[in-house]
């Protein structure tokens, strides 16, 4: 019997209570029809979470930042090895609970819009090429190369329009333009469905009015209509609830699942479906209505091979052997040695040697495990903080010695002094690790230092920090800072010698951080969002027009511009040629891009392809990201990236949503930064370009 005749004959044969049972994400055991238990609420962002020993790689954001999709899609099938090895033997000791499952509502591809948003952690950034390349490589990873057989089930979230902030998320109503919708929200989320990602998770807010799990426009009109979807939709865990007790869209719970599961929501994280008996008995929705929804829950269950007993899974011989393996713990320290930023690095300062010197390593960060892990995590087995990782690279260089002084706290000022004068003073070189940690954002209930639900106020230092940061710079010394967090961070450029952006990068994030500082990794991390100078360029943070926003469409200067990231070495761009001057549609062009390695590192760097069109409209993209790849050059060697562009990256999103290639001269630009003046004040490389028509 085929798969979906087996569907069908099971749900045949349930009543319906059973069949709702089944669409709610704790489903309980059918017996008499072989239908085990299954709670379908399971997390992997950065490793598998919630289920104990895990491997914890860096957080979503820093992954993003390696610009690295390939590297991803390594890490994306090294968590679905230890999902599944953690599912097998969970099912041999009759675990059939939340955490320990196969679908994992993974990724989340909302665009980062605003630094405020202390969930922006958890996505790929404000860019949606970005956001789409790194999504689709974690979906590739974690679900496998055969769609019939899935390894597990990813998830893309949160459909749509979905960025803060997080006290207003049960009652907010996203208004955006036709224009904004199609050319920055939504992108991501096509992309993962056109590769085949199994779940899409509705999210809590309303967008143009309806809720998003009961949107006919985002459910009906574009995921199930024009996109085609065949995958499930689960709504995000309680929103359902939401239409009535919040959005008061409606008047009753019968009513708010009704209106979900008619515009084609099937799963309920929540407690809302099991009134769908009574709406059924009202009328609001139909049996056949169920059965749909029920069919498509079924048919996950059965690509995950959920019916058949572990050891005859393709999977099944993934054991807990492979968990936090030390394959993956080199995997957690490559991808956060790739993701670490380099911001500045004042007359070289960086990477330190190894003569005699006295280094006093301080700041709230140094010895704060909570710097590793963003939210959404696991627990390894072994977790080095950014002092541990120093420790342990300088206990073989006896003339190096190595102090600490904690200085000031993480979440509020000193009650005593600051300054840990007897250290601060005789040091050669003060390492500060300052910034955020996951009590200071993420999402609403998470983040217990945060008095805005998770979100920040501001963007800049908190001040107690920048005071006590003020305070060592007074004494004269060298500064190098490492700044933890998952968002941009602004600060006086002058406090400071060097800045390290680290992110949260995972386990082995403090073993990345001292490699980077001692030279033995050369940097070539870049930022996946805009550093803004200060809070005071930020448009209102309830307003999700783009206009000012990112690099696409800001005109101020930023601190550090998106994709920016500084190297040991010194690269230079040296040309870029089309295979042909011209691109009409459907049509295809080749990029070629060489570039010099000119000093003293060998070294990876990023090479990131963007298009200007020349003659713009004020709404229009300043430029647009539309390629990036990872090149290895030795030094005083050069090197080619080649690019295949289509001419489908030449679109234009008109008022009403629509792409169309309009015709006319456009700017490809080869760099490895945001074209804009900043990145080259910063230190970056000057890009390079040419003309195109499009006709």
């Amino acid at each position: 019997m085929s798969r979906e005749s087996k569907i069908k004959e099971l749900i045949s044969q349930m009543t319906l209570e059973e069949k709702v049972s089944q669409l709610l994400y704790k489903s309980p055991a059918i017996e008499r029809l072989g239908i085990p238990e299954y709670n379908w609420w399971n997390e992997c962002l950065h490793g598998v979470a919630r289920a104990g020993v895990a491997t914890v790689f860096p957080q979503a954001i820093a992954l993003a930042a390696t610009f690295d999709d390939s590297l991803v899609k390594e890490v994306a099938i090294a968590i679905s090895d230890e999902a599944r090895a953690k599912y097998n033997e969970a099912v041999k000791q009759g675990n059939r609970g939340q955490y320990w499952g196969l679908t994992f509502w993974t990724p989340n591809i909302n665009i980062f819009r605003d630094p405020r948003w202390g969930r922006g952690q958890e996505t790929y950034g404000e860019d949606p090429y970005l956001t789409s390349r790194i999504g689709v490589a974690l979906v590739r990873g974690l679900q496998g190369d055969d769609p019939e057989n899935l390894k597990t089930a990813a998830c893309a979230k949160h459909y749509a329009v979905h960025s803060g902030p997080e006290k207003d998320r049960h009652t907010f109503n996203a208004i955006v333009t036709k224009k904004d919708l199609w050319e920055t929200y939504l992108p991501a989320f096509k992309a993962l469905v056109e590769n085949g990602v199994e779940t899409v998770m509705g999210a809590y807010n309303r967008t143009l009015d309806e809720p998003c799990c009961a949107s006919n426009l985002l459910l009906k009109e574009i995921l199930r209509g024009k996109w085609n979807f065949k995958g499930h939709v689960v709504s995000d865990c309680w929103a359902i609830k939401d239409f009535h007790e919040y959005h008061k869209v409606t008047k009753s719970s019968e009513e708010s699942a009704a209106m979900a599961l008619n515009a084609g929501c099937d799963l309920n994280c929540g407690c809302t479906y099991p009134f769908l008996t009574v709406a059924h008995k009202q009328g609001l929705v139909t049996e056949d209505t169920i059965n749909t929804s029920l069919e498509r829950l079924l048919r996950t269950r059965f690509k995950l091979g959920m019916f058949n007993p572990p050891n005859k899974s393709k999977y099944g011989k993934l054991n807990r052997k492979i968990i936090n393996c030390d394959k993956h713990r080199k995997l957690a320290l490559k991808a956060a040695q790739k993701s670490i930023v380099l911001l500045k690095n004042d007359n070289n300062i960086l990477p330190l040697d190894s003569s005699p010197k006295k280094i006093v390593v301080t700041g709230p960060g140094a010895a704060n495990s909570h710097t590793l892990f963003g939210n959404y995590f696991g627990v390894s087995s072994r977790f080095i903080t950014i002092l541990e990782g120093l420790g342990e690279k300088v206990k073989d260089k006896f003339g190096i010695c190595l102090d600490y002084v904690q200085g000031c706290l993480m979440y509020s000022e000193n009650s005593k002094s600051l300054v840990h004068y007897g250290e601060a003073n005789i040091a050669d070189i003060v390492i500060v690790v300052m910034g955020l940690d996951g009590a200071m954002e993420g999402e609403e209930g998470d983040a217990i230092a945060s008095d805005s639900n998770g979100d920040r106020n501001t963007i800049e230092l908190p001040p107690w920090q920048l005071k006590y940061l003020q305070k060592i710079r007074e004494a004269g010394k060298k500064i190098i800072m490492v700044l933890t967090g998952g968002s941009a961070i602004a600060y006086p450029e002058d406090l400071v010698d060097a800045v390290i952006f680290a992110w949260y990068p995972g386990e082995s994030g403090g073993k990345a951080v001292a490699d980077i500082i001692f030279g033995d990794v050369v940097p070539s991390g870049k930022l996946p969002v805009t550093f803004y100078a200060s809070t005071s360029q930020l448009p209102a943070y309830e307003d999700y027009s783009m206009k000012g926003r990112t690099y696409r469409y800001m005109t101020e200067k930023p601190l550090y511009p998106f994709g920016f990231g500084l190297s040991y070495t010194t690269f230079r761009f040296d040309s870029i040629d089309l295979c042909c001057p011209s691109i009409s549609a459907g049509g295809k062009v080749m990029v070629s891009v060489t570039v010099s390695n000119v000093g003293k590192f060998d070294a990876d760097e990023v090479v990131q392809i963007y298009i200007s069109k020349d003659t713009r409209t004020e709404d229009e993209p300043l430029s647009s990201l539309r390629g990036f790849k990872r090149i290895f050059i030795k030094a005083g060697k050069s090197a080619k990236a080649e690019f295949e562009l289509s001419a489908s990256v030449f679109e234009s999103v008109d008022a009403d949503g629509n792409s169309k290639l309009v015709t006319g001269s456009y700017t490809v630009i080869a760099a490895n930064a945001a074209p804009v003046k900043a990145a080259m004040e910063k230190g970056a490389p000057a890009p390079v370009s040419v003309k195109i028509k499009v006709e």
